[in-house]
């Protein structure tokens, strides 16, 4: 028999993932005649797992129209593993430039590039887990990779659904890890691959890190502005 107290907290859990979805769907709306982020934008053309992986790679702190024109231009040189692999590491940094940190992140993708054709016969991981062994792929990688290129529950965890979801007051994390634990209890699985897509738009064009447009938000009821110390 299920206990009173019990009830009473799933239903409070059940209304609050309803809340959360409706306001995903505020989100979506207000920024859907925009450009998609970079890598989803890459991800809708062609759902390869190693396009995707190398794009997400580039674009760790580079501009999504940057990364977007610089993952073209080295798949124009090569797109599997293999023949990444075997690029100079100098011809894939001039392919990627100005991506940032490109140099590093030249050998990064042709090391990960030559460990999976060494050791996965050119087939990229479908697993969170197993793309954390690769040096260079972090969490946030790992978890669009998984999503995106797979199909596979997971949220992507980056700076914008960190911000917005601890401002929201949904969750009240310190690291991007701790957001998406908190996150798998506060959103219908069902959206969980489409969260990191949504707020990045909305991180991008309405809750920006620093004055946010409070003003012409369309969810800002729904939201308890924790951190926000300027808004527009």
């Amino acid at each position: 028999m299920v206990k009173p107290a019990q009830s009473s907290r799933r239903r409070a859990a059940a209304v609050a993932t309803a809340r959360s979805a409706r306001v995903l769907d505020g989100m979506r709306a207000a920024t859907r005649s925009g450009k998609l982020p970079s890598v989803s934008e890459i991800a809708r053309r062609d759902r390869d797992p190693f396009r995707i992986l190398v794009s997400t790679l580039l674009s760790l702190r580079t501009k999504d129209d940057v990364t977007e024109v610089a993952s073209a231009r080295l798949f124009a040189l090569a797109a599997t593993p293999r023949t990444l692999s075997r690029l100079a590491t100098r011809t894939i940094a001039r392919a990627i430039y100005p991506v940032g940190f490109y140099r590093t992140k030249a050998r990064t993708v042709r090391d990960v590039s030559r460990r999976l054709d060494d050791e996965y016969g050119g087939t990229v991981p479908d697993t969170i887990d197993e793309l954390l062994t690769f040096k260079g792929v972090g969490r946030k990688t790992a978890a669009l990779v998984v999503s995106l290129g797979f199909g596979k529950d997971a949220i992507c965890v980056d700076t914008h659904v960190h911000r917005i979801s601890n401002r929201l007051g949904w969750v009240a994390t310190r690291t991007p890890a701790e957001t998406e634990q908190a996150l798998m209890r506060v959103l219908p699985r069902r959206r969980w691959i489409a969260t990191n897509e949504i707020m990045v738009a909305f991180g991008q064009r309405v809750c920006t890190p620093l004055s946010p447009r409070c003003s012409t938000c369309p969810v800002a009821t729904h939201c308890r502005r924790i951190g926000v110390e300027r808004h527009r």
